[in-house]
Parts: C-alpha cells; structure tokens; sequence
C-alpha cells in the first residue's frame, strides 16, 4: 500500500516532477548572478574534446582516434575544440568561454564512484567530507527565502549539506489534471508536514512554466534558463550528464555526447537573455581517460581532463594550460595526461568571482587550503 508521502512523490511527478536522469537541482540565493554547475559523469576525454593538435605525440598515442585538426576548430597555436561543439567554439569567438586543461581534482585513483565523490564534495580524499561544495557556496551567500526539499529520491552530493535547495527534473508523463493538483492540496492543507513538501513541488512546477517535459537537450537547457531567469526563480543550479565513459566506440558516442552538451548551453544561453551577462556556467568530469587508445576503439580511466567556463560573465577566448605533454616520460604513471592545474582552485576561483565573494575565503570554505585561480569571471 502507498504511503502518503509516496504518493506525494507520485502527484508531484504527475506535475512535472518525475525521478529521471539528467535532473536539475536549485538554490534560491539573492544575487543578481547566475551560477551552473554541469557534471559530466563517466569520465570525459579532455584530449579529443579540446585537441592537442600541436603536439606530435597526440596522433601516434591516438591512431585512428585521433582528432583531424582540419575539421576542429583551431583556438590557438597549439590546441583546437572538438568539431561537435560548433555553438562553444562561437562563445569562445565571442570570448564568453574558456578552458582549463590539463586539469583534475586531487583524486588520482580511476573509480567513478570515488572520483566524482571527490569532486563533487571537495575533499581531499573519497568520503573525506559529508557534504558538498556547491552546497557550502549556497551558505555563503544571503538566502531569499527557505527552499524547497528536492523532489528526487537523493539530491546531487554537490548539493548535500545544511543550506536546503530543491530540485526538479522533466517528467514524460502527461501533466496532471488541475483539478487533481487541487483535490490534493485540499488533502495535505492540514498536514504540517507534508503541506510544505507539496506547495514545493507546485511551486517548482510553476517556475517551470511551458518550457515542456521532453527530455532532450534542447528542452533541458531551456528549461534550466526558465528557472534561473525568473526573478523569483534560483540562482545557482547543478545539471547531471551521464554518458562520457567511452571504453568502445569512443569517436561516435563522444560526438554524440558533445552534441547533447552544445546543444543545451547554446539553448541555455538563449533562453536567459540579457541575463547571460551575468551567468557562469561550469563544465567538469570526475577524470580523464588514457592518453592512448585502448584495443575496442575507445580510451580506459585516466588522470587530466578539461574543465570549461562558459558564460556572459566569463573572461573567455583562451585555453589556459601548463601543458605537461604527451611523451612516454611526460605522461602520469606512464599512461595518463598528467595534472599540472587544480580543479578545486579553478572552482574556487570560479565561484568567488561570480558572486563577488573573497577568493580565500571561499576557497577554504570549498576545498580547504587552496590557491584560487584569479582572472576567470569579469567582475
């Protein structure tokens, strides 16, 4: 038999709240910035996503792999972006977005599960720490109101912590009736615990608004820019893409995946407006992949990846890098791209610039003792 919270759950997905990946989670902060973190979840392939194409050991690590530099788009002298994101390379023409590479968290094992916890809460080591960064950035900053519980059975670990949010992902079940929504607001009127849960998911489906409860890429970054652009609505939100672990078949399912990616930033970035001036988007794997191709047309768990900036706020048109190189002694363990910047900087620089925050502090607040990159977000 249901239990009234789980059919709670049930209605709120009825009304456009359903328990499907990717999901969207917000935090109500006032600001007048907009801050979006987007994971990609598997481990992406910063080596073919912005392509070493200068360097000679690239095509002979990569083979048939490896990236034609005539079709990418060249960014400077020594690297190109992967042909699929035509819509980043504009914003990078524009100089609203840069990349970091050769960059990783201080995690250095090759487990997902691992590496996107110590991504995703900061830490230094996995399940060092309980909850997550973007949540302690959410407590830096002045709350508008109370937010809402998430609707998801686990809100992303990013997100985890003691500042609430909410969060909302598109159903492709049928909207349901108003009159149902009403019969069940008039049940849970004189539950004082279950009433806030319920005027959350109405609240979240009103935000919403007709942005629509299809599931691809456009639809999604359309409907992420109807929540933040609202004046009521959130001001920092996570967005969870799966898919990146390519073992097999990398070159068609990462351009595939790059598509998705592009196609939703650039769908994002429309939908927000004048408001894309003051928007910071954040792109970030848990890890990288081999340097060399692997015997199934695809790359193994590896070390260095790329992270993007990408945004109206962004001091973009530049790749930064202390590019360690692809040579046998160059690698990381013989076999990875080898970190030479940190993600836990770059994120703490990331953050404290987009709200106009003190660098070291927040850095500590986030990671600990880390230097914060500087120079990233106009402020």
């Amino acid at each position: 038999m249901l239990s009234r919270r789980k059919f709670l759950s049930f209605a709120a997905a009825g009304a456009g709240a359903m328990f499907v990946s990717p999901q969207i989670a917000f935090a109500n902060v006032a600001t007048d910035r907009r801050f979006v973190f987007v994971i990609q979840r598997g481990a992406a392939d910063g080596l073919n996503i912005v392509v070493p194409y200068a360097e000679p050991d690239y095509a002979k690590l990569r083979g048939a792999l490896a990236i034609d530099a005539s079709a990418a788009t060249r960014l400077d002298s020594t690297f190109a972006l992967h042909p699929a994101l035509a819509q980043t390379a504009a914003m990078y023409a524009d100089r609203q977005a840069l990349f970091v590479h050769a960059v990783a968290s201080p995690y250095r094992d090759r487990s997902h599960f691992d590496g996107q916890n110590v991504l995703e809460t900061g830490g230094a080591s996995p399940y060092q720490m309980k909850g997550g960064w973007l949540n302690r950035l959410v407590a830096l900053l002045p709350a508008t109101r109370e937010s809402a519980i998430a609707f998801a059975p686990t809100v992303p670990m990013a997100l985890r912590g003691t500042a609430e949010v909410t969060s909302y992902a598109p159903s492709a079940l049928p909207q349901a009736p108003d009159d149902l929504l009403a019969r069940v607001s008039q049940l849970y009127d004189q539950d004082a615990q279950l009433r806030p849960l319920w005027e959350s998911a109405m609240a979240a489906r009103g935000l919403a608004g007709d942005a629509g409860a299809r599931q691809d890429a456009a639809s999604l970054g359309k409907l992420a820019a109807g929540f933040l652009s609202r004046d009521d609505g959130p001001r920092i939100a996570m967005i969870e893409t799966g898919g990146w672990d390519t073992h097999s078949a990398q070159n068609p399912r990462l351009t595939n995946q790059l598509k998705a990616l592009d196609t939703m930033l650039a769908a994002f970035r429309d939908g927000m407006g004048p408001l894309w001036g003051k928007t910071t988007v954040l792109v970030a794997t848990e890890f990288g992949r081999t340097a060399a191709a692997n015997g199934t047309g695809g790359t193994d768990h590896g070390t260095g990846s790329v992270a993007m900036v990408i945004g109206g706020a962004v001091a973009g048109g530049r790749v930064i890098a202390d590019w360690p190189g692809l040579r046998p002694g160059d690698l990381y363990e013989a076999r990875d791209l080898k970190p030479t910047r940190s993600l836990d900087a770059m994120i703490a620089g990331v953050a404290s610039e987009t709200f106009g925050l003190d660098s070291q502090r927040t850095a500590r607040a986030l990671f600990g003792e880390v230097r914060p990159m500087s120079g990233l977000v106009r402020v």
